[in-house]
């Protein structure tokens, strides 16, 4: 009888996990930026997310996202999570993800982004960012989606004051 209902607990398992939505995997480059080199990421999607792709990046206290170069492809949904893994509070070593518009000049639209503190160091009404996450203190994480541009190369920086100058990369859309 033991053996029965182990068993039966066994079976019931197996349904449950086997039941469970089918699961894809893609991959995505992803670029470090400290050592410059490639890694491959794999990312799960479900069968419904299927033009969604999900991609992760992390600012720090020392004023550093953890990749340069982010590839994806023109019309697919993008959904972004940016980490501050520090522990510093957003009002010394804020941290955001600001996806800018081809051909914005990164130091013009940091020293505008300067005057912008009640919006996150993001000009309010600016037609220069296709997408931006909240600023955030050590410790905290945002989660933005939107739809990718046309195909070509745009920046992504931090706009909080100063720190334009290094925590910037490329957003490649194939």
């Amino acid at each position: 009888m033991k053996n029965f209902k182990k068993l039966m607990l066994v079976l019931t398992a197996i349904a449950m996990v086997s039941c469970g939505e089918k699961k894809e995997k893609e991959q995505i480059k992803l670029t470090d930026q400290p050592a410059e080199t490639t890694e491959s990421v794999t990312q799960e999607k479900s069968a419904q997310d299927e033009n969604v792709v999900e991609i992760t990046i992390t600012g720090n206290d020392q004023m550093q996202f953890n990749m340069a170069e982010m590839k994806v492809k023109a019309g697919q949904t993008v959904r972004i999570t940016l980490k501050h893994i520090g522990k510093m509070d957003k009002n010394v070593m804020g941290h955001n993800w600001v996806l800018l518009t081809q051909g914005t000049e990164i130091g013009a639209f940091g020293q505008a982004a300067v005057a912008a503190k009640a919006t996150d160091y993001v000009p309010a009404g600016t037609t220069q960012v296709i997408a931006h996450t909240k600023l955030l203190s050590g410790g905290e994480s945002d989660t933005i989606e939107f739809v990718a541009p046309a195909a070509g190369t745009y920046d992504f920086i931090c706009s909080f004051p100063g720190h334009y100058a290094i925590m910037k990369g490329k957003f490649i859309v194939e």
